[in-house]
């Protein structure tokens, strides 16, 4: 596997910014965090990491430096510019964005704030469809930011109330002052279905999840749904604006163009858990979808492409190619959104593999995939349920790895070349907390290929309502043992995945959380002691007469439902309300959801609404 690094920039073609380097010497370089998961492969792979190795991340000598107090949640990566001159003064910079659309330029050491912007009033969760609690109490930026390096500009997409309407801007801000170098874009598109009639963007039904893309002199974004409430008006976009200008592409890419479906229903989201789409060196996009209408009956290569990982032209004129899982009518049946993890390219194998990827999702089947086509299916490997996204790194034997985190497990699976590329299972340690929906995320830092170098950082989610609190591993995978770990931050808006992504840069680590940032690195305190934060109780107010209750599903017939309330007692529930209103996220089979309605004479609760729940009950807000 090549080890190459290519710079990223608004004139290079191949879009890949795997670790620039900016320090002359070798030996001392400085690494910049430009995108999502390092590089636009989405490797999550830093490889010019001298500091931190096997031996030195552990208790005793590694710890929390600093604690950075914020205005909001933060959902995006942060993100890492070096030796930055801001107000005068030389830095290395850390980038955070936040729910409440403001973002940070942070000394990447003290924390200290050297420039903050705040680009308008975010959306309250009241205002999304059905009051969606799959977040925090704002919605501002939720994608991670793309850093064009070459020219001193990074790109947010902010979601804004304003006059009682829900908006997006696309946003090029200067490093340095953090203030707009062209007048932002307000985020609209339109489509052709098939029956020749414009489906038009909607704004406040469209959820902007997956990180930034910065490719082909463009960026992009993906777009998916609210808790998949107002199905019947949010379909899955991939859409696109010239670097520097903003100017729109003539060509977006609509999931779903059917004009009609059995239930009404359509989506076929991007989402990916703020996994990033991908971008391979001829410059082609990457991603995967999510469900669309619960008869399972929809999907169609051409006019729908749910539940499948998708290869576009950079000018998103054309569906290159696709892979749909076999089991792809199971999986709109029961919600098995494919699309809640991302794909991952390997870099180039410089003639030893085809060109190859990595997809994942609820199921936990990961795929191993041809993205020179993706019709060519190598293989598949059960790695346990992902609301998460793969890592890659070579090991000192320089053999590529693939890193999964499916439910509370970091998995290393080393790659072979047996006729086709193929996996095999190195190392597993099962010891991360998760009490939100099952797999977390990772990365991985090392000094190239040298022995004793490389190591796993992962963060979980919280496993309770409060404190809430998320930790940060650092994992040997050479032995499959933990070196480290401790509380990183908080997560109190627990109806809304945790999907933290660790960044490890210049012998320091980044954990964002809600309303904080924490640093890692050698010399830190052996246990942090974070500040208290805010915890918002996100339920809304109920009518008169009207309940609000948790439980685990048993069985579903039609718009019937049963389920095994905390008690352990058994509640039927008729959703036939909340789907005419579509105001419902398909619920499935032993797994929780959240109804809110009148009980009739019999006992029976009419929903209004449905949405999905963690499956742990200590994560259950009370019923009311």
């Amino acid at each position: 596997m090549s080890g190459k690094i290519i710079a990223n920039g608004r004139g290079v073609a191949v879009g890949l910014a795997l670790l620039c380097l900016s320090a002359a010497s070798a030996a001392q370089a400085q690494v910049n965090v430009t995108t999502y998961h390092y590089d636009n492969y989405r490797t999550g792979w830093n490889q010019n990491e001298t500091t931190l190795t096997q031996s030195n991340v552990v208790e005793a000598t590694f710890g929390l430096l600093q604690t950075v107090t914020l205005d909001d949640q933060v959902d995006a990566q942060p993100l890492i510019v070096s030796g930055l001159t801001i107000n005068g003064s030389q830095h290395n910079v850390v980038y955070v964005a936040t729910e409440s659309n403001s973002v940070y330029a942070l000394d990447a050491s003290s924390g200290a704030v050297l420039v903050k912007t705040n680009l308008g009033n975010p959306v309250s969760y009241t205002n999304l469809p059905g009051q969606c609690n799959n977040n925090g109490p704002n919605v501002g930026i939720d994608s991670t930011p793309v850093i064009d390096l070459s020219n001193g500009i990074i790109y947010v997409v902010a979601f804004t109330w304003e006059k009682n309407t829900a908006v997006y801007r696309v946003h090029a801000l200067s490093l340095t002052t953090l203030a707009d170098t062209v007048t932002p874009v307000v985020v609209s598109a339109s489509a052709t279905l098939t029956n020749g009639s414009v489906y038009t963007f909607n704004a406040g039904v469209n959820r902007q999840r997956p990180g930034l893309l910065l490719a082909n002199n463009t960026v992009y974004a993906g777009f998916g749904s609210f808790c998949d409430i107002a199905a019947n008006l949010s379909r899955g976009w991939v859409l696109g604006w010239q670097a520097g200008t903003l100017t729109p592409l003539a060509s977006n890419k609509l999931n779903d163009k059917r004009p009609k479906s059995p239930d009404n229903f359509f989506l076929s989201s991007v989402w990916m858990s703020g996994y990033g789409l991908a971008a391979n060196a001829a410059g082609s996009i990457y991603f995967v979808t999510g469900n669309s209408d619960y008869s399972g009956t929809t999907y169609n290569h051409i006019t729908n492409i749910a539940e499948s990982a998708v290869t576009m032209s950079p000018d998103l004129s054309t569906v290159q190619s696709l892979f749909t899982p076999g089991n792809h009518v199971g999986l709109d049946q029961e919600d098995g959104d494919f699309g809640s993890g991302g794909l991952m390219l390997l870099p180039p194998g410089g003639g030893k593999f085809p060109d190859v990827g990595a997809a994942l999702g609820k199921d936990g089947n990961l795929y191993l995939l041809d993205t020179d086509n993706l019709h060519k299916e190598f293989g598949s490997y059960q790695v346990g349920s992902c609301w998460c996204g793969p890592s890659y790194y070579q090991g000192s034997d320089g053999v590529g790895r693939i890193v999964t985190s499916g439910n509370s497990t970091v998995g290393v699976w080393k790659l072979a070349d047996k006729h086709k590329p193929s996996l095999s299972v190195y190392k597993q340690w099962g010891g991360v907390a998760n009490g939100q929906f099952p797999g977390f995320f990772t990365s991985v830092s090392s000094n190239g290929t040298n022995a004793g170098t490389a190591v796993i950082w992962a963060v979980g989610r919280p496993t309770n309502n409060d404190p809430a609190d998320i930790d940060l591993y650092a994992v040997n995978p050479d032995t499959g043992q933990p070196l480290f770990s401790e509380v990183a931050g908080q997560w109190p808006n627990t109806g809304g995945d945790s999907n933290t992504v660790p960044v490890v840069a210049n012998g320091l680590v980044y954990v964002a959380s809600d309303q904080m940032l924490t640093i890692f690195g050698p010399g830190g305190s052996k246990t942090a002691a974070l500040p208290k934060i805010r915890h918002t109780d996100m339920r809304v107010a109920l009518a008169m007469g009207e309940h609000d209750v948790y439980g685990v599903v048993t069985s579903i017939k039609g718009s019937m439902i049963v389920i095994r309330t905390r008690d352990g007692k058994e509640l039927r529930i008729d959703a036939t309300d909340a789907m005419r209103a579509f105001r419902f996220a398909e619920p499935s089979v032993n797994h929780a959801l959240e109804a809110r309605g009148n009980y009739d004479k019999s006992a029976v609760l009419q929903a209004d609404i449905v949405l999905h729940a963690k499956d742990h009950p200590v994560m259950w807000p009370a019923d009311r």
